[in-house]
């Protein structure tokens, strides 16, 4: 694992990234080397200026083909997904190539558009060798990582089924009773690092874990462990002590005041662009039912401070009838006809657009709940109310790690990536939800 933007990734991944990166660049470098492509190049490929311009359009194939999580893990080891994530890159990848030779300036003719696709057929066709390669690999179990689990209790159990449940680059969990808790012993068998998943009063072994240590063992404690390589907080390895004496939790002024313009840049300018579709919606939502068309609903935002949250109606006006709060089911009955329509696509959350303008929610943040539910879920989910410590959001950590909640069990699943955030929250950090948002919208992930 190697740390990248503050968060740890797989080593292999990003070699996996810089890799098809670079064979992007050779692709359309070597291409260009036939004369007439682009009117600007005429003469030889290398001529001035043909790197650069190779380079600006494999740095934007690939940056399209990371916004829709061709690099995700899973991704990588799942043909099916894998091809068709492949087929909309390239679709995705041909008009950003066209805006990107449009800004540098590049005179662009019918045969320089044909060149551009058969580079980017060639690009995807390099992609889906490597992948094949990378898969081999990870077959072989070349890129596994052996995790001594230290522990017999119910920590230890549920940290091995943590790891075993994890996506992508797996990580073995191995049990400490099946070698000797030595240096010379870990390294024989591969051992990746030790992580520490003893009840709290258990220090049997902690001389044996220092000494593997002081000799360079990688050693972690189980809550650590799944913060820096799971990405989320374990609610069942931690109390109030560590959320007391962890780092994070902080946020400067500055980043606060970046944070705030940033939220009012990217609302007004998601509010401008999607205005169209903005009014086709409204238009839409009154012509299928009566009633109003924008949908007002008290949520819990800062501080658990309640606010009205503005959403295009997708439901029925009687979708609560009986007077109890009820979560979004597969297939609800109560989703109209344009509500199953605009729900998948997350249109029906433009409007919190508005929200973000008034300061009540952030683009980047925990999913806003309703107050029966927060009270509902604070007595019975440890450090739930502990989410209210930054604004809520239209997208989040959470969301785009984990699918729409419909239960307890699932609002604790969201609430150990929620965590994370609050812990974990930085300007960069937010840069990656935002780009994984547009793989979430795009594929439809998790809506209901």
């Amino acid at each position: 694992m190697t740390r990248l933007l503050g968060h740890y990734v797989s080593l292999e991944i990003v070699l996996l990234g810089v890799v098809e990166l670079a064979l992007a660049f050779v692709v359309i470098y070597a291409m260009l080397a036939a004369p007439g492509m682009y009117d600007t190049y005429a003469a030889p490929a290398l001529a001035p200026g043909a790197a650069d311009l190779s380079a600006m359009l494999a740095f934007t194939v690939a940056a399209t083909a990371a916004t829709i999580g061709l690099y995700r893990p899973e991704i990588c080891l799942e043909r099916r997904r894998l091809l068709l994530n492949v087929m909309v890159a390239g679709g995705l990848a041909f008009p950003a190539a066209l805006l990107v030779s449009f800004i540098l300036h590049v005179g662009i003719s019918q045969r320089s558009v044909t060149w551009l696709a058969e580079a980017l057929l060639l690009w995807l066709a390099c992609i889906l060798v490597t992948r094949r390669l990378f898969s081999y690999a990870v077959r072989r179990n070349w890129f596994v990582r052996r995790v001594l689990v230290v522990g017999d209790g119910p920590h230890a159990a549920r940290l091995t089924g943590l790891l075993n449940a994890s996506r992508g680059i797996p990580f073995e969990p191995v049990p400490a009773a099946s070698m000797p808790l030595s240096a010379p012993a870990l390294r024989e068998n591969g051992i990746w690092g030790v992580v520490v998943a003893t009840e709290d009063d258990d220090r049997s072994q902690a001389d044996d874990l220092l000494d593997c240590k002081l000799r360079g063992i990688r050693i972690l404690q189980d809550s650590s462990f799944c913060e820096l390589h799971l990405g989320r907080v374990d609610l069942d390895a931690i109390d109030a002590d560590w959320l007391l004496y962890s780092g994070g939790f902080r946020q400067g002024r500055l980043s606060q005041i970046l944070k705030r313009a940033t939220d009012l840049v990217v609302s007004v300018a998601l509010l401008v662009a999607t205005l169209p579709l903005i009014g086709l919606t409204a238009l839409l939502v009154r012509l299928e039912t009566p009633g109003p068309v924008f949908y007002r609903q008290q949520r819990v935002g800062l501080y658990g401070k309640p606010f009205t949250l503005f959403k295009f109606r997708s439901m029925r006006l009687d979708a609560e009838a009986a007077g109890s709060p009820r979560w979004a089911q597969r297939q609800d009955p109560r989703i109209t006809r344009v509500g199953a329509f605009i729900r998948p696509m997350r249109i029906d959350e433009l409007p919190q657009l508005i929200n973000v303008l008034r300061g009540e929610m952030s683009m980047i943040g925990p999913r806003p709940e309703r107050p029966h539910f927060v009270e509902q879920l604070g007595r019975v989910i440890p450090f739930y109310h502990q989410r209210s410590y930054v604004k809520p959001g239209l997208t989040g950590w959470a969301q785009v790690n984990f699918p729409y909640g419909a239960s307890v069990e699932d609002a604790r699943e969201k609430l150990s990536y929620d965590l994370y955030y609050v812990k974990n929250r930085n300007m960069l950090l937010d840069l990656m939800i935002l780009v994984a948002t547009i793989r979430v919208i795009l594929f439809r992930e998790g809506a209901r």
